[in-house]
């Protein structure tokens, strides 16, 4: 084959970026207006790199541009490789997937809020995405609930100090089942993975609750569950 008749794909990076809110998991979704297959609809933030960046830095720039978050806030690892033939109809395109994590409360306002162009869409409320997005965000969701059980991975969707029952409601949320609270909490207390507050949550009709945080900012492996 002659060098002028090769025919390269060209790289992209897409971003699952996961959010905690009111005992619900949510994912960042942008506004996808491709005619004739993709009239508005939404999709995972992305798109391609450019000839200067890594495909680290191309996620977190289109997470910022298009998705409208400061990177900064954000855990992130990559996902897996999607490589379809047909996965983008305009052209030959090889995607670099992320799954990507961040509290709900370290958001600042606006980046809580939905707008035309970019929103938080509650993930059991998502039916089809755009290009082959719904694929990658089932990979993101699957991988997460997985990475839970065995490391700490869930720490990068709790706030700074939360407590038990918190704790116990995000994994249920991610997982998708209750959990046993009695196991549960004997479970998390002997693995050495929290770190006991000197403050207490008073309010409401119960006697106040113990606050907690991770105790290390890294990602362990260790068995959680």
């Amino acid at each position: 084959m002659n060098p002028q008749d090769l025919r390269f794909a060209v790289l992209a990076a897409d971003t699952v970026l996961l959010t905690l809110r009111d005992g619900d998991l949510y994912v960042r979704v942008i506004e996808v207006n491709r005619p004739p297959q993709y009239v508005n609809t939404v999709g995972l933030p992305g798109g391609l790199l450019s000839p200067t960046e890594t495909a680290d830095e191309s996620a977190m720039r289109h997470l910022e541009v298009k998705g409208h978050i400061n990177g900064k806030r954000v855990y992130s690892e990559q996902l897996y490789t999607f490589s379809g033939i047909n996965r983008d109809s305009r052209g030959r395109v090889v995607a670099v997937a992320y799954l990507a994590l961040v509290p709900w409360d370290s958001l600042t306002a606006s980046e809580q809020m939905s707008s035309k162009e970019t929103s938080w869409k509650r993930v059991s409320s998502l039916k089809k995405l755009a290009y082959d997005h719904s694929e990658i965000l089932s990979l993101g969701i699957k991988r997460l609930r997985s990475r839970i059980v065995y490391t700490t991975l869930i720490s990068k969707l709790m706030p700074k100090e939360f407590t038990l029952t918190e704790l116990e409601k995000a994994y249920e949320a991610i997982l998708g089942t209750p959990l046993d609270k009695r196991n549960f909490r004997k479970k998390i207390l002997k693995v050495g993975v929290l770190k006991e507050l000197p403050i207490k949550r008073s309010g409401g009709r119960f006697r106040p609750a113990q606050l907690y945080s991770f105790a290390s900012k890294k990602v362990v492996e260790i068995e959680v569950l």
